[in-house]
């Protein structure tokens, strides 16, 4: 009976103790799933973030990117959150606040122990300062990137960032001039990505192939280049900034080739994509190419068109660069205050850093005098020069710096026997009062009007022609034609010296401005004035940034 008893114990024990071990085993076998499910959540809504919600509304992409930082427990979650964060505000064209977060997200670099993270957040912060135009500090994040790529563990990752990272050294040797270094980044990223297996990676393929092409054609190779346009045409099945840009390669070879119905059908393709973009250089490119086209083509009313849409791209990216060359990125205000902590080292560097800033802008501005002073020298033998030449001395015409010029004014020459009787015909009241208004002609604009000729200004001037060209021929030393366009240069010149944006404008685009319908009447005008040819005077004062308050006489 006791032992009845005994083993009735035993098996009552035994029953509990299976059930607790039971539960116990239950408890582990599920934690660990729902451990992975809540780690697997936080990636899950970060990239649906980015996928889905960030495409119909960014505005509450960006607040579920906060939430996501703000519950963050882990440095790489943190690292995640803000890298989204960046990702979106670049999709909106804010790249001053991408750049900040991206910055954010690698101050916290140090404290995970994540290669492909790491590596993702120097390829992001490369491409940001690369499309701001600052092309060092974008090589700096390249080469952090490249060398931790080598601790990738996953093979197919390695190469998607290897890729796109090399596709950064591209850029940046491009950028540079050493087409040859960039045609080897570019095989070192296709090679990365996979030839032979690009349907993960088909836009990023196609932007390589874009960038050959567009290494063979300024190193004029336009088959080889066609031929890579080819190829990333053939990849790219959606409309894009890539295709964008394959759409006007192809239209500048043919622009190049002359090909003018060709050239018009893909320029179309490529603008029908740049009006829809926020990438102000995909604009500038497509729009420079078209004002190209109508150029060649003659049509100069849609050429001027272009020509402005140009320079508001222009304007717009050199305005954006320009704000990032002379600011730091702001930091967000949640930055993370240990990662905020400078280290002694790094004072010390920036201390260095500095001393050697300072002893180079000594020596750069010591430099910059001595040039300085050798343009002033040109400046000072061009004015004299110009008022030599408006001095009242006799005028020969048969010696003229504009006797084999070909220009658009009416001519107005006249023979010494009309002169004679015109001379004789006015009043010296009528003549004072024709050079007065000579005077304030001089001080306006109006010289700058395409349609400006002897018939066109004494109209203005309420006067007739005969009287008016004697007036110019006696006391201006120069007919009509030659004052006219000796104005329009000087116009010109004046704005060159003093707002360094016109030196960015192409020679068409000063032509245009000052009245000229061609370049290369401009350029034989300016040649004669001046004594450089547009591009040479453009380049003297580019080296030597002469001071900003050099003006020329004859339009003050």
């Amino acid at each position: 009976m006791r032992m009845m008893n005994y083993y009735k114990i035993q098996i009552i024990i035994y029953f509990f103790m299976s059930r607790s071990l039971l539960k116990l085993l239950f408890l582990f076998i599920t934690a660990v799933p729902v451990w992975a499910q809540k780690k697997y959540n936080f990636d899950q809504i970060c990239e649906r973030t980015s996928v889905q919600v960030a495409q119909k509304d960014i505005p509450k992409a960006l607040k579920t990117a906060d939430s996501l930082y703000m519950t963050a427990q882990k440095p790489l979650d943190k690292v995640k959150s803000l890298l989204l964060s960046a990702e979106l505000y670049h999709s909106t064209g804010e790249f001053k606040k991408s750049i900040c977060y991206g910055e954010n997200a690698h101050s916290l670099l140090s404290q995970v122990e994540d290669a492909e993270w790491f590596c993702r957040v120097n390829e992001f912060l490369a491409k940001e300062y690369r499309l701001v135009g600052l092309f060092e500090r974008s090589k700096k994040y390249t080469l952090q990137g490249i060398e931790a790529a080598k601790s990738v563990s996953d093979i197919q990752k390695r190469g998607e960032i290897l890729g796109l990272l090399n596709q950064e050294m591209v850029y940046y040797e491009i950028e540079q001039g050493n087409y040859s270094n960039a045609i080897k980044y570019t095989e070192y990223s296709l090679h990365s990505f996979g030839k032979d297996n690009i349907q993960d990676n088909e836009r990023a393929v196609a932007a390589s192939y874009q960038l050959l092409g567009d290494i063979y054609f300024k190193l004029k190779d336009y088959v080889t280049s066609e031929n890579n346009y080819r190829k990333a045409e053939s990849i790219l099945k959606d409309k894009c900034c890539v295709l964008g840009l394959v759409y006007n390669g192809l239209g500048g070879i043919r622009l190049k080739q002359k090909n003018w119905k060709d050239a018009e059908i893909y320029l179309k393709k490529a603008e029908n994509i740049a009006d829809s973009s926020r990438s102000l250089k995909l604009k500038k490119a497509v729009y420079s190419n078209i004002n190209d086209y109508y150029e060649g083509t003659g049509d100069n009313a849609k050429a001027s068109l272009y020509a402005v849409k140009y320079v508001r791209a222009y304007d717009s990216l050199t305005a954006r660069n320009r704000e990032f060359a002379l600011k730091s990125p702001e930091i967000p205000a949640k930055s993370n205050k240990k990662s905020a902590r400078i280290s002694i080292f790094k004072n010390t560097a920036i201390v260095v850093l500095f001393a050697a800033l300072v002893a180079i802008v000594v020596l750069f501005r010591s430099k910059q005098k001595k040039q300085r002073a050798k343009f002033r020298n040109i400046i000072r033998t061009q004015l004299r020069m110009i008022s030599v030449r408006s001095e009242p001395l006799p005028l020969k015409r048969e010696n003229s710096d504009f006797s084999n010029i070909s220009v658009e004014e009416i001519d107005d020459r006249e023979g010494e026997g009309i002169k004679r009787k015109n001379e004789s015909l006015m009043t010296s009241e009528t003549e004072a009062k024709l050079l007065e208004l000579l005077e304030e002609f001089e001080k306006g604009e109006l010289y700058n009007n395409k349609n400006m000729s002897l018939s066109f200004l004494a109209a203005e001037l309420n006067t007739n022609t005969k009287y008016l060209s004697y007036v110019i021929n006696r006391h201006k030393c120069a007919d009509v034609k030659t004052y006219v366009n000796r104005l329009r240069i000087n116009y010109i010149v004046d704005k060159l010296i003093n707002d360094d944006k016109y030196r960015q404008y192409k020679i068409s685009i000063l032509a245009e401005e000052c009245g000229f319908s061609s370049h290369s009447k401009f350029a034989s005008v300016f040649k004669a004035v001046t004594d450089f040819s547009p591009s040479a005077y453009i380049k003297y004062l580019d080296e030597n940034q002469s001071d900003k308050n050099t003006h020329f006489p004859e339009n003050n």
